[in-house]
């Protein structure tokens, strides 16, 4: 018989089962299209992108070039795809000279070439070229006031798409009349491609009008010439029926799904039965916490549709509205809140991170609980509360020693939580055999 593992260590186990489901190298291969008579392309974003290169090069017998940006600290090496690293989640230089390079690369194709697009999440901020009599620094302005203002992915990419000269389909357009085949690994609720990276090679069915309406709901202020742009339709993205489309194909090769089911199969391997929830719970990641909180307690006492012994799944994105000083991200405050609701309640035991191996701005995926957490707290003089207010759950489990750091994962399929339920006292989970 195998030892026993630690709660917080199968909590882990599962969330590294989650990130190696959706590795670049396991499953892009078998989406890569045969080698055409002209040449061949990859252009890429994201952090998932300087890996998906990589998993190309390896099983590609043709001639192949091209380039592709990705977050710092996230490029693997390339032998004949050139990887840049810029700026996330705000949009610096960098990246906007890999957006103008990337522009110019796929300039003077044929029908006889092929472009071949690797896109991940965090293609949006790498990729921050804006229109014309848009500056960089307006657009990262415009952008931080989104993710402060606890905004949906979905509108914040609406307006990144008109305020694009390479988002919205813009980069497939300007790939014509080459052929393109585009390989998506996402990281948004529904896996609709157009959000991956705010869509460069989907075509995009919204319009100015409804970037303006976001704009105003959120109380975004902005510039008069970008108002004047949108309202004039001087910034619309290209549409789904544009005829420089008709050659574009794209393909989801890894999706929150199936890393949930990845992370659900260990779980029963050990002895626990999962329940994924959904892969794409969205909305205020504090009251999430509270939601998923008051969602255990109620297993745990046995009136759930599965028993405790149990392991509740989910993912999705989050969204977070900062009103304190403090350090944080979408995972970790989540899981604060969902730590103040429990109370300490005896066999719960929970993870929150993002597979990205950042949550936020900080190179931390996010953090694991468990019962004791509040009293290990309250020892060291830390109130749960008031850091949750203060939007600072980094510091707050940083001090616990309880952060989960991962590193640069070098694949992105969005947020992952796992409440383990074990009853009042603690079970034996065996390793697999």
């Amino acid at each position: 018989m195998k030892p026993a593992i630690p709660p917080q260590a199968l909590l882990r186990k599962m969330f590294d089962a989650a990130i190696a489901s959706a590795q670049p190298q396991r499953c892009l291969p078998a989406f890569l299209p045969q080698p055409v008579k002209g040449r061949t392309i990859v252009v890429g974003a994201g952090k998932a992108s300087a890996a998906m290169a990589q998993a190309v090069e390896q099983h590609w017998s043709g001639a192949i070039g091209g380039l592709v940006v990705t977050r710092y600290g996230y490029a693997v090496p390339c032998r004949r795809i050139e990887i840049i690293e810029a700026g996330h989640p705000l949009p610096d230089e960098a990246g906007l000279e890999a957006a103008r390079r990337m522009l110019n690369k796929v300039e003077g194709l044929t029908s006889d070439d092929l472009v071949i697009g690797l896109f991940s999440g965090g293609g949006s901020a790498l990729l921050p070229m804006p229109l014309p009599r848009i500056s960089l620094q307006q657009k990262q302005a415009i952008t931080r006031q989104l993710l402060l203002s606890g905004t949906a992915i979905s509108d914040i990419n609406c307006v990144r798409r008109h305020l694009s000269a390479i988002k919205g389909g813009r980069l497939a357009a300007a790939c014509a009349p080459a052929r393109v085949e585009c390989l998506l690994i996402s990281d948004v609720p529904g896996d609709d491609p157009l959000d991956i990276a705010s869509g460069p090679m989907v075509g995009d069915p919204t319009t100015c009008g409804d970037a303006i309406e976001i704009l105003r709901r959120y109380h975004i202020a902005t510039p008069p010439h970008i108002e004047q742009m949108l309202h004039a339709g001087a910034a619309e993205s290209i549409k789904p029926d544009d005829p420089r489309l008709a050659r574009v194909h794209c393909h989801i090769i890894a999706r929150p799904q199936a890393a949930l089911e990845a992370a659900a199969g260990l779980a029963r391997a050990h002895g626990f039965t999962p329940l994924i929830i959904s892969d794409r719970l969205e909305g205020d990641a504090t009251v999430l916490g509270r939601e998923m909180a008051r969602q255990a307690i109620y297993v745990a006492e046995g009136k759930g549709s599965v028993a405790p012994q149990c392991v509740l799944i989910s993912g999705g994105e989050t969204t977070v509205t900062v009103r304190g000083s403090g350090r944080g991200g979408r995972n970790v405050e989540f899981l604060l809140s969902l730590l103040c609701e429990l109370h300490g309640r005896p066999g719960i035991f929970a993870l929150a991170g993002d597979t990205d191996g950042v949550d936020g701005t900080d190179d931390i995926a996010g953090a694991v609980i468990g019962p004791d957490s509040l009293q290990r707290a309250a020892n060291a003089s830390l109130d749960a509360q008031a850091m949750l207010r203060d939007n600072d759950a980094h510091s707050f489990f940083q001090r616990l020693g309880d952060s989960v750091v991962t590193g640069p994962t070098l694949t992105n399929v969005n947020d992952f939580r796992a409440i383990l339920i074990t009853g009042e006292s603690l079970p034996t989970i065996m390793e697999p055999r």
